[in-house]
């Protein structure tokens, strides 16, 4: 099919629809025989997803005059469109209504032309090496456009600033453009569901600017000033890595369907905490790398996933409700200055029990002024793959019940004050990729296994009384086995002895005791000791009569 899907497709002169996405064609048939296709009836073309690395041919969008759908979009058809037949021959379909000839590497100028389509409603030509400018003569009759996709694109874009566009956007998208928001300021603030605005650099005070559409992506850029005001029906909202600052505005409280929010890396303050309360939908939440304060609170959304409060200024304790979310399988709460004991409570992080492939199931505390005992209830979250616990206060011993987490990939404990034997079910982590114990008061020596063995010795240094491969530190008598056999044979000799004296001493005591306690039993045994005695010396006699003939014939005269 990939080698002659033309001439198969020119059998069925009364196609509609053509849709071969994603089939590994990869060649289109160059020369005269493209004017002898027969596709007049054709209305939907979709090619996109192949691997077609050459140019359009000329006359290729003479095919019919009905198409109303093409879609070229993710091949890799390079150079500029032929004679300009694609834009100039489209622009004069009134009835177009759907264009995608994105991820390509078609270059050239786009053409005003493009601005007579009045009834079409998807446009999506970024990802390709367009050149010049693009401006509202573009869309000036593109009266039903409803998708606009420009992302990718090196052409500058170009609006009056008091232009007034004859549609109404559902989406738009100008990822990596290089521009500013003023030069389409009049687009954003129309569009009623997803808006793209990410990796542009975009160095300017957005306060005053009010977003009504659901999903807002904005990372990756430079605003500056305070957060947007943002639709009540906005759910997932992304705004990291920018330089906003100031406060969490009130407006944002009544984000009632609020499912998705990513503020990380910003530099943002206050108590903004509070509002989560009254985030009843949300599932994920990023709010690190800035200034927030306050503490953390009770009420939280029962359906949350991911909860990432790292790097802020965070205090008081760790509530409780946090370990009884079902569905959360990814907790950071690292650089803080959080105090006081993991809670011991009855863990509910189903999540976290149980096998989840696709999440990667974290728990980060690390960091913080955290104190106490780690309680057991942790060491029973078995699917947990990174757990992180170190520069805290904590104290105790490992639970053997680690051995039970077969999932653990990464586990850092070092650099807080837990003492005692590394347990012997650490060695069955066999996934476990990185290991750091150091700085505490374990003692005793590294359990011998492949996996313990494979970490070099920074994994624990810092515990005075560890000793083992890899540290190689051990005293001289565990360093040789026979010294060791020859101590544990004493030991054994001496166990022995003193195990022999004490049954000696309770058996002798035993019948002793009774006869000075009762009269019968001492008569008895003083008898048969009488009775004994006389055996004995009969039997001896008898042994020197054999042993000399004579004095046995002189006792007999």
């Amino acid at each position: 099919m990939e080698n002659n899907w033309f001439q198969v497709v020119n059998s069925l002169s009364s196609l509609l629809e053509l849709k071969l996405f994603h089939c590994n064609l990869n060649n289109f048939l160059i020369g005269t025989s493209i004017r002898y296709l027969n596709l007049s009836s054709l209305v939907t073309l979709y090619l996109d997803e192949n691997n077609f690395t050459s140019h359009l041919p000329n006359g290729f969008f003479n095919l019919t005059k009905d198409i109303t759908s093409l879609d070229l979009a993710l091949n890799n058809i390079y150079g500029e469109i032929p004679s300009r037949s694609i834009i100039d021959r489209i622009g004069q379909l009134p009835n177009f209504e759907y264009l995608d000839i994105s991820a390509n590497m078609f270059g050239g100028l786009i053409p005003s032309t493009l601005g007579n389509l009045s009834s079409l409603y998807y446009l999506s030509i970024g990802s390709n090496n367009f050149s010049g400018k693009i401006s509202n003569l573009h869309f000036s009759k593109l009266f039903s456009l409803d998708e606009l996709d420009l992302s990718n694109s090196n052409f500058v874009i170009q609006f009056d600033l008091d232009w007034v566009p004859p549609f109404q956007l559902y989406q738009l998208s100008l990822r990596n453009t290089n521009q500013d928001t003023n030069k389409f300021s009049s687009l954003t603030e129309s569009i009623a569901c997803q808006l793209f605005l990410s990796n542009n650099s975009i160095a300017e005070d957005i306060t005053n600017l009010s977003l009504n559409c659901t999903e807002l992506y904005l990372h990756h850029n430079n605003f500056t000033g305070g957060l947007p005001n943002i639709s009540p029906m906005s759910y997932r909202v992304d705004f990291s890595y920018n330089s906003f600052s100031g406060s969490i505005p009130h407006s944002l409280k009544n984000l009632s369907e609020l499912h998705y929010i990513n503020l990380w890396s910003n530099r943002l303050s206050g108590e903004v905490l509070g509002h989560l309360s009254d985030w009843r939908q949300l599932e994920i939440m990023n709010l690190g790398e800035n200034e927030f304060s306050a503490t953390i609170p009770i009420n939280l959304s029962q359906k949350l996933e991911v909860v990432i409060l790292r790097a802020n200024q965070l205090e008081g304790t760790i509530p409780t409700q946090l370990f009884n979310l079902p569905y959360l399988f990814h907790l950071d709460l690292a650089q803080n200055k959080l105090s006081g004991s993991i809670p011991e409570c009855v863990y509910n992080l189903t999540h976290m029990v149980t096998f989840h492939a696709e999440e990667l199931r974290t728990i980060d505390l690390s960091a913080n002024s955290l104190s106490g005992k780690v309680p057991l209830e942790l060491f029973r979250l078995v699917q947990v793959q990174t757990l992180n616990l170190s520069h805290n206060n904590f104290v105790g011993t490992i639970p053997k019940t680690i051995g039970g987490m077969k999932n653990m990939e990464s586990l850092d404990l070092s650099n807080n004050k837990f003492f005692g034997e590394i347990p012997h079910g650490m060695s069955l982590l066999t996934f476990l990729s990185y290991l750091n114990l150091s700085y505490n008061n374990f003692d005793g020596k590294i359990p011998v296994g492949t996996q313990l063995q494979s970490f070099n010795a920074s994994s624990y240094i810092g515990n005075l009384k560890l000793c083992g491969s890899p540290l190689n530190n051990c005293s001289t008598e565990e360093e040789n086995p026979k010294n060791a056999e020859n101590e544990d044979d004493e030991s054994l000799k001496e166990s022995l002895y003193l195990g022999m004296g004490v049954g000696f001493a309770v058996g002798f005591w035993g019948i002793c005791g009774s006869l000075f306690l009762i009269r019968k039993w001492r008569h008895a045994y003083f008898r048969f000791i009488y009775g004994v005695g006389n055996r004995l010396y009969v039997t001896l006699k008898v042994i020197m009569y054999v042993e000399d003939p004579i004095l046995l014939w002189k006792s007999l005269i």
